[in-house]
């Protein structure tokens, strides 16, 4: 296969970064994969003179190592590392040749601490955007201790190992042959689970913030820097950066910005985040928030932060459907991500209970790749913009079926069929399915908060036009407040908002 000439032209200054020698060690048969892999390892050796090629027997076939001429690296790509992943291949290439990886030095420290055999592999699909973020941090990993490898294996390319494991969500992680984890995980979180989280003792003895923002979003992120920027100590809390928006693959509406992605929208977010003195704490949960003397926001970890002001900006997920099943084959046939985990369903018949604009995009985006979609809505008509049910019903592959309650999701080890009922004559229909698709709107995490902030009935923190709550300093933004819209540039103008609201309760209340 030839690369791209612009992709060449993209490739080229980033190959400038390799501080050493990098080897290339291929394992490929006779089929068209291995022949697309080998030209492609070769391509790229080309335009580097510090990148060669080798051949070698690895686990799998076609498949290739990153490795220093005379080191293991324990970095292996099973499949092309092309859409999203390509970055992953980019950064491999120059954190294996000897350059640092951009990560806090305590989180490098406590990765070579690691004194345990620990054999990652990771399951991805190339239109997955979810999915370089855990490829890069166990490459990471993988690269600063010897006890640890990672091998990304691209679906496409090992369909029967995917089906043999049952892998119906993407990325999917296993340890040592065993589940792991699936889903977005940091490096943060991934230590988390292996039991090396930092030490969350020394958060106790963080001086009270002037301004502390909980939550990594756009909503979030606004606050910090709006904070930060009126010179008042500033403190940022998330489990996770970038929020929501990481799961968005296009994005159309950022005001001045034609195009973006979610990922890369966030990180360069992220980036200017760090332009100010934000006291970015990641990989930290909010377990409860109260008023003594100042406000604490008490951790899962079982740490305490003070602050004199607070803003709320923990944001929204998926709502669940509560239904028989759903918990049970979650990662097992549920999915929330078509973009994600689509390829996995190739040829396979699929449900997509919603009907609103993020339901109806899913199925038209399936029913390119699958063999036939069923479209469950719970009110008598579709709820998505005109244009895009028009572009459904044209669709051929694709039944849509209106005053449908979802009664149950069924099957053995994995997802078999899906259960409604008409809601109209009662009776009941249940669908051969191998994968169902949730998509039914987004719920406020705010069950946190208990009832130490006025909340809407459906959990969203009520605030006036400053982003104040009915606690004095207390402040909330973005999705999980009561605003009217769900939208990134909304989430990002309420953040600012809140931040400003804070900085002016501060400067107008003599608050110790």
């Amino acid at each position: 296969m030839a690369l791209d000439q612009e992709i060449k032209s993209q490739l080229i200054p980033y190959l400038d970064y390799i501080e050493g020698n990098v080897v290339l060690k291929v394992s490929a048969g006779s089929d068209e994969t291995s022949e697309k892999l080998l030209d492609f390892v070769r391509e790229i050796a080309e335009l580097s003179d510090k990148i060669s090629v080798e051949e070698a027997g690895l686990e799998r076939t076609p498949s290739f190592a990153v490795d220093k001429k005379e080191e293991t690296s324990g970095i292996v790509f099973a499949g092309l590392p092309l859409g999203h992943e390509f970055t992953s291949l980019v950064m491999a290439l120059v954190q294996v040749s000897g350059r640092k990886p951009k990560i806090e030095d305590n989180l490098i420290a406590q990765i070579k601490s690691i004194d345990k055999k620990l054999d990652f592999t990771s399951y991805v699909s190339l239109s997955c955007h979810n999915c370089p973020e855990v490829v890069q941090a166990l490459n990471i990993m993988a690269v600063l201790n010897p006890n640890i490898t990672h091998t990304m294996v691209e679906g496409g390319s090992f369909k029967d190992e995917v089906e043999a494991k049952q892998i119906m969500s993407v990325p999917a992680v296993h340890l040592n042959g065993q589940e792991f984890g699936s889903g977005r995980m940091t490096v943060e979180q991934i230590l988390s689970k292996l039991g090396q989280a930092a030490d969350s003792s020394e958060l106790d003895e963080k001086d009270p913030y002037d301004v502390l923002v909980v939550g990594g979003g756009p909503a979030g992120s606004a606050a910090a820097i709006y904070a930060a920027r009126k010179g008042i100590r500033t403190g940022l809390l998330a489990e996770t950066m970038g929020g929501q928006v990481i799961e968005t693959l296009g994005i159309e509406n950022i005001i001045g910005t034609k195009y973006t992605e979610g990922p890369k929208f966030m990180a360069e977010v992220a980036e200017h985040i760090r332009e100010y003195p934000v006291d970015v704490i990641p990989a930290q949960r909010a377990a409860k928030l109260e008023k003594k003397e100042l406000l604490e926001l008490s951790l899962d970890s079982g740490a305490t932060l003070k602050s004199k002001t607070v803003v709320i900006a923990t944001g929204a997920r998926w709502r669940s459907i509560g239904v028989p099943g759903e918990q049970e084959f979650k990662n097992k046939g549920i999915a929330y991500c078509p973009h994600c985990d689509g390829p996995l369903f190739a040829g396979k018949n699929v449900a997509v209970i919603g009907g609103g604009n993020s339901g109806v995009e899913a199925a038209i985006d399936l029913a390119g790749i699958v063999n036939h979609v069923t479209v469950v809505e719970f009110l008598p008509e579709l709820k998505a913009d005109i244009i895009l049910q028009k572009r459904l019903r044209s669709l051929s592959n694709v039944a849509i079926v209106t005053n449908a309650q979802t009664k149950e999701i069924a099957g053995s080890g994995k997802v078999e069929n899906l259960t409604y009922t008409d809601q109209q004559s009662g009776e009941q229909t249940t669908v051969p399915v191998q994968g169902v698709f949730i998509l039914i709107g987004l719920m406020p995490n705010t069950e946190w908060l208990a009832d130490t902030v006025e909340r809407t009935k459906i959990g969203e923190v009520i605030v006036d036009r400053h982003g104040a709550t009915n606690v004095p300093g207390v402040f909330a933004a973005g999705d999980c407040t009561d605003s009217a819209y769900k939208q990134i540039i909304i989430s990002m103008g309420s953040g600012a908002t809140a931040a400003l609201g804070a900085f002016d309760y501060l400067i107008r209340n003599d608050v110790q």
